[in-house]
């Protein structure tokens, strides 16, 4: 194991661990050496995993593509979720839980079949996707002040904090996950709009890129991993008490409620 990689990846969980945020690492990792940034989170995905942690899925990020151009790339990046990170629709999340929380709209998959073999395609997708959910995402930062660039996300799990699934459930026969409008709501107020097609211009389009690169890493998708697609419009800061209602159409929705105090 690289000695700076594994120091490196021990910070960033002293800050998880803390709730302290640590300066950026780009420059102490490369700040465009993408594979380095996987190294570093393959050390604390395989850490979370020794100390008993369950591996339940992947968040994709930055499939904006004005997101990807601010920060220099040309391709989403990707996180590990853990069933520890899930939580209950109506379940109040506790602010402690969270580090510098932001929330964003999401179209999840949970997928019914392996993701395996070479040139995955969208319809390889389709076929092994079991249900559709809509989704909330909070993110979250070890980062000081979200002063972040590609290799800095990467490494931090691609910023992956909590996330809520709602429903009802559905089969993908019929769904238009292209053109599917979405309005999320902080206190009654629309803070966030979108589709879809923001999400790299298709949900299905950022899953396939991750199934690609989960197999080309040695690590493809299973059958009863979930899959969360991308932003679907534009994240949203998290305060005390907020309450976030997200209604994707064609979905349904999805509500997360925040505790009153930030201790």
């Amino acid at each position: 194991m690289d000695a700076h990689q594994n120091d490196l990846a021990q910070r960033l969980r002293a800050a998880r661990d803390t709730g302290v945020p640590i300066a950026p690492i780009r420059d102490l990792v490369g700040v465009a050496d993408v594979d380095a940034a996987y190294a570093i989170q393959d050390i604390n995905t395989r850490d979370a995993i020794a100390s008993g942690r369950r591996l339940t899925g992947r968040k994709i990020g930055l499939t904006s593509l004005a997101v990807q151009k601010q920060l220099g790339v040309s391709q989403p990046d990707f996180g590990m979720l853990f069933a520890d990170m899930q939580v209950g629709e109506g379940e109040p999340i506790a602010m402690q839980r969270l580090q510098q929380p932001k929330i964003e709209a999401e179209i999840a998959l949970i997928l019914g079949q392996d993701l395996t073999g070479d040139e995955l395609t969208m319809a390889d997708v389709l076929r092994a996707t079991a249900y559709v959910l809509p989704a909330l995402e909070i993110v979250g930062s070890r980062i000081a002040n979200w002063n972040i660039g590609i290799v800095d996300t990467i490494a931090d799990n691609a910023s992956a904090g909590l996330f809520v699934l709602g429903g009802p459930a559905h089969g993908v026969a019929g769904l238009d996950m292209k053109d599917a409008a979405m309005v999320m709501t902080r206190n009654g107020e629309t803070v966030s709009t979108g589709s879809g097609a923001a999400c790299l211009g298709h949900p299905l389009n950022a899953a396939t890129w991750l199934a690609r690169e989960m197999v080309r890493r040695r690590r493809p998708l299973r059958a009863g991993d979930i899959v969360l697609t991308g932003a679907l419009g534009p994240m949203v800061p998290v305060q005390p008490g907020d309450r976030f209602v997200a209604t994707v159409e064609g979905l349904g929705t999805v509500e997360a409620l925040f505790s009153e105090t930030s201790a």
